[in-house]
C-alpha cells in the first residue's frame, strides 16, 4: 500500500524532497502546499527533472501516469502567455493537479486530513505550528528545522505526539540531522561516549542564509559538566578540518539546536558543543541587518562530527563528517527520514535523529542517495617518521 504525503515548502530544499519522494514506489501522492506560488510554478516548471523519476515509479506500481491541468499539460498552462489570468487563477485553486494523482500543487497552509506523513520545510520559525497541526491530525512528522526556539517547541510537542500514537522527527537535515546520525552511529564504537562536539559549514537558500546570519548573534547553548550553559554568539573560535574541498574554516559559537538533541541521546555525557563556520564580516554584521540579498542557493558546504570517549582503557577521539551542498544535504536526510518513518519503525514522540530507532539502516538509506559520510583517517608525525 502507498502512502500519501505532503510536503510544506517548495524552496530550494523542499523541492528536491519532492522529486525524491515522487521517485520512491512507497509513496502514492504527495501534495506539494507552499503560500508563494513562483516556487510552485518553478517546482512544476521542472516537469522534465520531475516527470523521470515519477515515471520509474510508475512502472515499479504497474501504472501510467499523464499530468493535465484544464486538459492541459500543467507545463503548458504555466509557460502559455495567452491567458494569464487563467493561470493565476489555477494557482490560486486549493490544488493544481500534475502527472495524475502523483504530484498536487496548493497555497492553503492546512494539512490534508488523508496525509499518512508531513514533511515540514518551510522557514525557520513557521514549522511548530504546522507540524503541531500535523500531530493533531495524526499525521507523522518529519522538520528540517535549525532553529534553536522552535526546537524547543518541537520537543515540547513529545507528550501530544505519543498520545496520538505519531512519530515527531525534529531537525532532519544536514545539521542538525546528517550529524546526529554519524554522531550515534560512531558511537557504537566507543564503550563510553563523553563528548561531542559538532561543527557546519554554509548555507542553503535563502532562508538558511537569514538562520545562519540571526544565529552568529544570538546565545549559543552548550552542555558542560551537566548542566546548560550559555554562552555569546561568535564566541569561542576554534579552527575546524572539514572534508574537502571545505577544509579548514574558522568556527564559532552560534545559536544551534543540536546540543538539544543530542544529550537525551548520549547518557551520562560530560559536553555537548556547536559550532558555524564564520568570517570576519560575518561576525562584524551579525547584529545588524543582512547588507544584500542572500543567494539563491550556497555553493558546497561541510559538516562534521567529533566524539570523545573510552575504548577499554584507553582515551579515543574519532572525527566524521561530509560535504554537499547544503540545501541538497537537507533534502536528501528528510527524505530518506520520511521514508524511513514509513517503513513503520519508528517509536511516537519528538525526537532527534540521535534518538531514533535503527540509526545505522537510515545512515544506510541517506548513503545511498550519495550523502555519503567519511571518517578522518590521521597519523602521528615524528622525527623518525616525517610527513
Amino acid at each position: 500500500m502507498t502512502a500519501r504525503i505532503a510536503v510544506f515548502g517548495a524552496g530550494a530544499t523542499g523541492a528536491r524532497i519532492v522529486r525524491m519522494l515522487v521517485a520512491s514506489p512507497r509513496v502514492g501522492a504527495v501534495d506539494v502546499r507552499d503560500p508563494d506560488p513562483t516556487r510552485l510554478r518553478a517546482l512544476a516548471g521542472s516537469e522534465a527533472e520531475l516527470a523521470r523519476p515519477t515515471a520509474r515509479a510508475a512502472r515499479e506500481r504497474g501504472e501510467q501516469e499523464r499530468g493535465t491541468t484544464s486538459g492541459q499539460p500543467v507545463s503548458a498552462a504555466i509557460r502559455s502567455g495567452k491567458d494569464p489570468d487563467a493561470v493565476g487563477r489555477a494557482w490560486a485553486s486549493p490544488c493544481t493537479r500534475l502527472l495524475g494523482n502523483t504530484v498536487s500543487f496548493g497555497q492553503d497552509l492546512t494539512v490534508p486530513d488523508s496525509a499518512d506523513l508531513v514533511v515540514v520545510a518551510t522557514p525557520a520559525g513557521t514549522q511548530a505550528r504546522l507540524a503541531s497541526d500535523a500531530v493533531r491530525a495524526g499525521a507523522a512528522v518529519v522538520t528540517t528545522t535549525n532553529e534553536i526556539l522552535e526546537t524547543r517547541d518541537l520537543l515540547a510537542l513529545d507528550s501530544q505526539a505519543c498520545q496520538q500514537g505519531v512519530p515527531l522527527v525534529v531537525g532532519a537535515g544536514f545539521m542538525p540531522g546528517l550529524t546526529c546520525l554519524m554522531a550515534r552511529v560512531g558511537a557504537d564504537g566507543f564503550d563510553l561516549v563523553d563528548e561531542v562536539h559538532v561543527a557546519k559549514a554554509g548555507t542553503g537558500g535563502p532562508a538558511c542564509a537569514r538562520q545562519h546570519h540571526r544565529a552568529l548573534s544570538s546565545l549559543a547553548v552548550d552542555w558542560r559538566d551537566g548542566r546548560w550553559t550559555r554562552r555569546p554568539g561568535g564566541s569561542g573560535r576554534e579552527l575546524c578540518w572539514f572534508p574537502d574541498p571545505v577544509a579548514g574554516r574558522d568556527c564559532y559559537r552560534g545559536a544551534l539546536p543540536d546540543a538539544l538533541l543530542l544529550v537525551p541521546a548520549f547518557s551520562g555525557v560530560d559536553r555537548v558543543t556547536a559550532r558555524m563556520a564564520a568570517t570576519r564580516r560575518d561576525r562584524l554584521t551579525a547584529p545588524l541587518p543582512m547588507m544584500r540579498r542572500p543567494h539563491p542557493e550556497g555553493g558546497v558546504g561541510a559538516v562534521r562530527v567529533e566524539l570523545r570517549g573510552r575504548r577499554g582503557r584507553e582515551r579515543s577521539v574519532v572525527v566524521f563528517g561530509a560535504q554537499a551542498r547544503p540545501a541538497e544535504a537537507t533534502a536528501v536526510v528528510a527524505a530518506s527520514t520520511a521514508l524511513h518513518v514509513l517503513a513503520g519503525s519508528t517509536e511516537p514522540g519528538a525526537n532527534g535523529l540521535a534518538s531514533i530507532n535503527d540509526p545505522e539502516s537510515l545512515l544506510r538509506e541517506v548513503a545511498a542517495r550519495n550523502l555519503r559520510p567519511c571518517r578522518f583517517e590521521g597519523f602521528a608525525l615524528s622525527r623518525d617518521n616525517p610527513a
